[in-house]
Parts: C-alpha cells; structure tokens; sequence
C-alpha cells in the first residue's frame, strides 16, 4: 500500500531513494549499507525517502536470510537453482523499485519480510 504524501518528492529525495533501490546491483555489502546509511541519516527528512530507504533495507535483509536458507540445500543441488532465481529476482525487483521511485512512488517488494519497522 502506497501512502500518500502531499507533495512531489524533491529531487535530492527521489536520487536517494533510486541509489537505495539499485544498490541491489553492487556488492552484498554495498548492498545492504547504503539503504541502512540512508534510512538512519535522512528518517526524519521526507516520510518518501524514509519509506523508500525501509523498504529496500528490508529487502536486502530478506534476500540474506534466503540465501543463507539456500545454502543447505546446495548438498542436494537444489539450491543452486533456487540461488539463481532469487539472484535474478532481486535484480529485477530492485530495478523496478527504482523506477517507481523516479516517479515518484514507493514500491514494496513481495515476500519481503518487515525486519525494520515504523519508527
């Protein structure tokens, strides 16, 4: 559910927002700190870019509890399928995340679980 905010983000917020989306593309630890960075740095600036920066934190929270729950399953080879698709999956969840936040809109990621709550 996307919640409605009064005004068009600002620019610096939706540059912020679509950085927190793709940092899916770099490094797991890359990853995973710039949404942490940004969530703690900027919450209480804009409630798009707080909204924005959580929802792609839990994401990537998510995505390393499922590949830590894959790596079992790498003995009897089904994890590495498994692997694959929630690596391609996180790419094109996390490029279509950025391109709702460059219009403006916050995406919620399916399956994700909510680690990092409202505040």
């Amino acid at each position: 559910m996307e919640p409605a905010y009064q005004a068009q983000p600002s620019g610096h917020d939706k540059i912020w927002s679509i950085l927190g989306h793709l940092s899916i593309l770099f490094t797991p630890v890359i990853g995973i700190v710039l949404p942490l960075t940004v969530y703690l740095a900027m919450r209480n600036e804009s409630p798009y870019l707080t909204t924005n920066a959580r929802e792609a934190l839990n994401f990537h929270l998510s995505l390393i509890i499922y590949a830590i729950c894959c790596i079992p399953l790498f003995f009897i080879f089904i994890g590495y399928p498994i692997f694959f698709l929630l690596w391609i999956t996180s790419l094109i969840l996390g490029i279509v995340a950025a391109v709702k936040a460059a219009d403006g809109r916050c995406y919620h990621y399916p399956l994700t679980i909510p680690l990092v709550g409202r505040v």
